[in-house]
């Protein structure tokens, strides 16, 4: 008797099952018989108790369809029976009659349908070396016991590589990189010239020896006539009287060496020049002038060429007949003769007094020069700086060397020379409440006595203790330099300097020097630090270690990443997706509903000719051996 496949409610995988095992429910046409069914016949479906099905919808969870919706029963409406079948294996004609097969572990197309938060199923597919033969299927067996000491061997010494790459790279080594680097043009640098003697004898008049004379000169006021005639000037008049007030900077503007009577001559890559290519600046030996210093927005000069010439060269008169007689031995009183000169970039101060070098008259001096950039790295591989420096006295600051304050206007860029020179001011402004003439801010200028008192002695004890601690620029460049001198003038050239500046032989050999500044080559010297190990030659040494201890790389990453997700997806959220579907759909509430009234007896059917017997089925020995229950629902 042919029979038809009704609906079913189905829980499992609904993937084909092998040829020889019956994996759908067949029910054959409904008729009256006057015996009821065999529950042994293999194909069939037959009802269950309430209790025993209860637990079965309920472990059905999300994957129970189509959805059923509760409702109450008519009694005009037909009744439909909800049961489980059991799938057993449909026997050969002409094998003898065999119960159902116990339950037994998926093997073959059964594996390969295993959920993928599966450890096995990951293992058998991730690119990580060795973890198949770690995982795979089967039992445990010494074999795959020697892989996983393998791999977690492999994964210890992968684990040590890193965290030593890791810590290296944490320490933040760097390397320093000299190069030498070629050029069409180079900016020339900045030359700062100051005569040795700060004052001229012939520009002090008794006011000046009243106020600076003693902090200058160690001048007592009874010795002020004696000090005038020896500059042979007449002593001080009857009824002097001092001015209210003084102020140091016009001393040494109005007393200092000018250019007009020092620069006798001057060329730049042999076209004049003058006075007015230089700037005046202040510095702690005086006035001092700057040549090619780009102030007020000037243009500075470059040179194509090297070499002699193809530079600056100035003849310079030091009026050694202008130098201050030596009263008294003191800081303040030279006992040299000539011109100091500092070579260096636009971008910071001079420190003449402290790195300049001595020209000395009757000489011609020879000055090649080489530039150096220089480029240092910020924290955390280096200590350079960029910040510029405020250099005026904060006055709710209890340290004036620490960390300087945001400057509030432009400022020009950060260089050591100005961090050291912003140090002083901010030292000397607090300890004395005024500022030497040559450093900058806006704290007024120190009188000559608290240049005595307090400004000298407080920068002195700075200086020997080296109080300020300022970082390097990050980018700063300075030049290398190499002196040669020769004796000047010769016999003939110095009557014809004679005759031309109407002045005695004599006075040209005592008083005249040359100077000749200029680029050794056009070539320049790069000195950068470089981080010594960077974040992608980390990157490379993690991977490497990677592929050579565990195979892995990238990607293999991601898988974990992939599997942890279907972990939680169906480990986690799977567990509360079907505590809330079960709760929504009420199924012991649907089969009391369709089942209260016909209670527990199923009627008589004919399920077509008789088979072989077969054991009844059990439905949680079907759950747990093919993970797969078929709920009928059939009309009666």
């Amino acid at each position: 008797m042919a029979s038809r496949t009704l609906p079913a409610l189905c829980y499992g995988d609904p993937s084909p099952a092998p040829a020889q095992e019956a994996r759908a429910c067949s029910w054959s046409k409904p008729a009256r018989l006057s015996r009821p069914p065999n529950p042994r016949q293999p194909g069939q479906c037959f009802p269950t108790s309430l209790s025993g099905l209860a637990p079965l919808l309920h472990l059905s969870g999300p994957r129970l369809a189509p959805a059923v919706t509760p409702r109450l029963a008519r009694p005009s409406d037909p009744l439909f029976l909800l049961s489980p079948c059991h799938l057993v294996t449909t026997p050969s004609p002409l094998s003898p009659p065999t119960s159902a097969p116990a339950m037994k572990t998926p093997s073959g197309p059964e594996e390969a349908r295993r959920p993928a938060s599966d450890i096995r199923v990951f293992a058998s597919s991730c690119t990580l070396h060795g973890l198949g033969h770690v995982f795979g299927p089967g039992s445990l067996t010494p074999r795959r016991g020697l892989w996983a000491v393998a791999v977690l061997l492999s994964l210890a010494a992968f684990l040590y590589q890193v965290a030593e790459r890791v810590r290296y790279y944490g320490e933040f080594h760097h390397e320093t990189a000299l190069d030498e680097r070629e050029s069409h043009q180079l900016t020339f640098p900045a030359v700062t010239l100051c005569n040795v003697n700060p004052l001229r004898r012939s520009r002090l008049t008794p006011n000046d020896l009243h106020w600076a004379g003693p902090a200058l000169l160690g001048l007592e006021p009874a010795e002020h006539a004696a000090f005038l005639r020896a500059l042979g000037r007449p002593p001080t008049p009857p009824g002097f009287m001092p001015s209210p007030t003084f102020d140091m900077a016009r001393l040494y503007a109005r007393a200092g060496h000018t250019l007009e009577d020092m620069l006798l001559d001057c060329r730049y890559r042999g076209q004049p020049c003058g006075p007015e290519n230089f700037t005046a600046i202040f510095t702690r030996m005086g006035q001092c002038y700057t040549f090619n210093s780009g102030a007020n927005g000037a243009e500075l000069l470059t040179t194509p060429k090297g070499g002699a010439g193809n530079g600056l060269e100035v003849m310079l008169d030091v009026q050694e007949d202008e130098y201050l007689p030596v009263w008294k031995d003191v800081e303040e009183t030279p006992f040299e003769v000539g011109i100091r000169v500092q070579i260096h970039s636009q971008e910071e101060p001079p420190l003449i007094d402290q790195l300049g070098f001595g020209v000395a008259p009757g000489y011609q001096t020879f000055v090649s020069c080489q530039q150096q950039q220089l480029s240092f790295l910020p924290a955390p591989w280096g200590d350079c700086s960029s910040r510029s420096l405020d250099p005026d006295f904060d006055s709710e600051s209890s340290d004036p060397l620490g960390p300087p304050g945001p400057t509030p206007g432009p400022r020009p860029p950060y260089s050591l020379m100005g961090c050291r020179l912003a140090c002083e001011t901010r030292y000397v402004a607090r300890k004395c409440g005024c500022r030497m003439m040559h450093m900058p801010g806006g704290a007024p200028v120190c009188s000559p006595q608290q240049y005595k008192d307090c400004a000298d002695p407080a920068l002195d004890a700075m200086l020997r203790k080296d109080a300020c601690t300022c970082p390097n620029p990050c980018a700063t460049t300075r030049y290398a330099k190499e002196l040669s001198m020769v004796r000047m003038p010769s016999r003939p050239a110095t009557r014809y300097l004679a005759r031309k500046y109407n002045r005695s032989e004599a006075y040209i050999a005592d008083n005249v020097l040359v100077l000749d500044i200029f680029f050794e080559a056009l070539n320049y010297e790069t000195v950068e630090q470089k981080a010594a190990y960077e974040v992608s030659e980390l990157l490379g040494d993690i991977g490497g270690q990677m592929g050579l201890f565990i195979g892995a790389s990238l990607l293999t990453i991601l898988e974990i990443l992939d599997y942890l997700c279907e972990v939680f997806r169906d480990r986690v959220l799977g567990y509360f997706w079907n505590r809330k579907r079960s709760q929504k759909h009420s199924s012991t509430n649907l089969l009391q509903e369709g089942m209260g009234s016909h209670g527990n007896e199923v009627p008589h059917l004919s399920l077509g000719p008789s088979r072989p017997p077969t054991p009844p089925c059990a439905v949680t020995r079907t759950l747990s051996a093919s993970h797969r229950t078929c709920y009928l629902v059939t009309r009666l």
